[in-house]
């Protein structure tokens, strides 16, 4: 599945992707009712590097990489993946995280670390841990539910 640096004509098919996740409100610290704008320009954010995933010309996924910290942190990657819901479990996010870990080592990052993992997303929490990442952290009732309430949130590292 090819995959490349995301463009301004990608933003329509972009925002189809982040808005369901978004307002579902179970895996992102994003606020539900996000503006369309707000959501794109926090994705498309300077420091952000936006890649996306297609099949047959359609985007079916994105994420961004950026540094996790600035100064003596910013040797260290970050990124948020998201998949559209009528292409998940077909290997999508994980030739994503695939791809940004080669980016990343590129870019000159040494770690990759996601602060905020959501511990009821099994899903990812399984793929990432099959790449390579462990749980360095967890933030008791860090993150508030919109059908479970409060769940732990996990930090996530990974040395590249």
């Amino acid at each position: 599945m090819p995959i490349r640096t995301a463009e301004p004509k990608d933003h329509d098919a972009v925002w189809a992707i982040l808005e369901p996740v978004i307002r579902a409100g179970e895996t992102y610290t994003l606020d539900p009712g996000l503006s369309r704008e707000a959501a794109l320009a926090y994705w498309f954010s300077p420091g952000h590097r936006v890649f996306v995933a297609e099949e047959d010309g359609q985007v079916l996924g994105t994420y961004y990489m950026r540094a996790n910290q600035a100064g003596g942190g910013s040797h260290v990657a970050n990124c948020g993946y998201m998949t559209a819901g009528a292409a998940q479990g077909r290997g999508l996010a994980r030739a994503m995280c695939e791809h940004s870990l080669q980016a990343a080592r590129e870019a000159g990052f040494r770690a990759m670390q996601f602060n905020f993992v959501v511990s009821t997303n099994e899903r990812a929490v399984r793929l990432w841990k099959s790449l390579g990442f462990e749980e360095v952290g967890r933030l008791p009732e860090a993150f508030r539910h919109p059908q479970l309430g409060y769940v732990d949130a996990l930090v996530m590292f990974r040395r590249l």
